[in-house]
């Protein structure tokens, strides 16, 4: 069996040897057990998973795949197990089972996020491993899940982006370019015209599933109890809902966030930002969400993926209605399901959504572009960001903006940087027309607003990063919106909004409440919303504060 390979740079940050001292703190939240060499622990799939610290004999970790093993690591005295899926209560992705007979400390979950919030020294060690050690999965494919799919296939795209935006390790299978594929196929019955197909743990075969379905046969959503009245419900795991789990959950409360489809929102693929405080040299809006979620987690705030369908807010409890069919209760709602970028009228626009068109611009993206020409629309933070990205491995990068320049809408950092790159261009007073292609996106027709000229260019990538219109329909009525379809909270709420939506209350709503008490609106969802990172953060932070107030009556 292979060992699963580390930058030896990192192996004692990954795996640090815990000191006596910090053994005995740590046995004094758990028990100390005996383990029998070749028992196993745990199971792929399992739930719940334990925390062990190992004070004599030995663990291995190893991989399962196809009735092969994999070694992974081995843990012996003063080592301790567990990945981000300790945090979360997700079931385990790999097998642990014990290899010499010896001793070993164990805790349950709770157990260990209250040694987590209580031993800072503790807590920053283990969490750092975790994170680390997730890191490494990911990069090397070391997961309990298969993708087999297509670099044409649109459906593989939404896939990767959502394994790799939840942070779960995943093996690829290309199609077109992996020698072994036929092999696979025919072993799990699988027909080359039925991909994307994704395979949980050896022995679930998922065909183009929806991200639900991937979600439930992980188990994403297997230990968070749908029916608990919870003290705040946030919707949306975007900058803004992400800081209010942390806050919530730090501070006490009984925080559950309802997610569509990964942390992170719409900052969660953005290919970098930076000037965001405290990161002078920048974070992918990847590792940025990802750090805010596993801080959530270790304060004990839990994740759900579904989609929020309905608010129910006449009557308290408040019951958010999902797609998966839960109805969440909860004493207070904080709205964060921010905006999405703004769709270009174009009749086929539709067809070539992620088989040409791409509404965001992660590593996936760049993969599938390398050493083309593409198109970014869009002249804001977003696009800039996504064009310096791109222009590392992309042959050309085109900038279409339907203004005179990125003077107005773009950080001065940016423009100077994109005027600093010879591979993007910038065309001024100019927009997409037309996109023709078959399957996928083959070329496509720009005209210039000024003098009427139109090219057509053979480009398959364009990037789409135009205005954001905000998501809101699901709401129902449930809450007042301002012209554009944003809610509208707190100040700009008027005295006829108030009448017709009938507020109960004799005081007033608090600076980011909504026409219905004990519901919150925050980051771009909101009218007015300053669109950025820092003031999303803040503002979903600001929210519980109020939440705190409207709990306490």
């Amino acid at each position: 069996m292979g060992v699963l390979p580390l930058t030896s740079a990192r192996a004692d940050q990954v795996f640090p040897t815990l000191t006596p001292e910090q053994i005995r703190r740590i046995a004094s939240h758990g028990r100390m057990r005996a383990i029998q060499k070749g028992d196993v622990l745990y199971e792929p799939g399992a739930t719940p998973v334990p925390f062990f610290v190992v004070v004599s004999g030995e663990l291995e970790v190893v991989r399962l795949w196809a009735g092969t093993e994999t070694l992974v690591t081995v843990f012996g005295p003063g080592k301790f197990t567990g990945e981000v899926n300790s945090l979360s209560g997700r079931p385990a992705i790999l097998r642990l089972r014990i290899s010499q007979t010896g001793e070993a400390i164990e805790l349950d979950r709770q157990q260990m996020l209250a040694l987590l919030q209580t031993d800072a020294e503790l807590g920053e060690i283990l969490v750092r491993a975790f994170i680390l050690r997730r890191v490494e999965l990911v990069a090397t494919g070391m997961g309990d899940v298969v993708l087999v799919g297509s670099t044409h296939s649109a459906g593989t795209l939404r896939i990767k982006e959502f394994l790799m935006r939840n942070g779960h390790p995943y093996g690829y299978i290309d199609l077109e370019r992996d020698p072994d594929v036929q092999n696979l196929l025919e072993s799990f019955h699988i027909a080359a015209g039925e991909i994307p197909v994704v395979i949980c743990r050896g022995q679930v075969v998922l065909r183009n599933p929806t991200n639900q379905q991937i979600a439930d046969c992980l188990g994403f959503n297997q230990t968070v109890d749908q029916t608990q009245i919870r003290d705040v419900v946030v919707v949306g795991a975007g900058p803004s809902g992400l800081a209010a789990a942390v806050y919530g959950a730090s501070e006490g409360l009984d925080v559950l966030v309802l997610e569509t489809n990964a942390p992170g929102g719409q900052a969660g693929s953005s290919s970098r930002i930076e000037n965001y405080l405290g990161f002078p040299t920048g974070i992918t809006g990847q590792e940025l969400a990802g750090r805010a979620y596993t801080q959530a987690e270790k304060f004990g705030a839990q994740l759900l993926i579904a989609t929020g369908k309905r608010l129910s807010c006449d009557h308290t409890p408040h019951i958010v209605e999902a797609d998966n069919g839960a109805r969440i209760p909860a004493r207070t709602i904080v709205i964060a399901t921010g905006a999405q970028y703004r769709r270009p009228q174009l009749e086929n626009l539709s067809r070539f959504e992620g088989a040409g068109v791409y509404y965001g611009a992660t590593f996936v993206e760049a993969q599938l572009c390398s050493g083309d020409e593409v198109v970014i629309v869009g002249g804001a933070n977003s696009a800039g960001q996504a064009a310096v990205f791109l222009a590392q491995t992309a042959s050309r990068v085109y900038m279409l903006v339907r203004s005179a320049g990125l003077a107005e809408t773009m950080s001065s950092y940016l423009t100077r940087r994109i005027d600093e790159t010879p591979a993007i261009e910038v065309r001024t007073h100019t927009e997409i027309v037309a996109l023709q292609g078959n399957d996928n996106l083959e070329s496509i027709t720009w005209r210039n607003s000024q003098t009427g000229a139109s090219e057509e260019h053979a480009i398959r990538h364009v990037f789409i990063m135009t205005g954001g219109d905000p998501n809101t329909r699901w709401l129902d009525g449930c809450v007042v919106l301002d012209g554009k379809g944003f809610i509208k909270t707190g100040p700009d709420l008027s005295p006829e909004d108030l009448s017709a939506s009938r507020w109960p209350l004799a005081r007033q709503p608090f600076l980011l409440e909504t026409s219905s008490p004990g519901v919150f609106a925050v980051g771009d969802v909101r009218g007015g919303s300053i669109k950025r990172v820092a003031s999303a953060v803040g503002e979903g932070s600001i929210a519980i504060s109020f939440v705190h107030q409207v709990l306490q009556k």
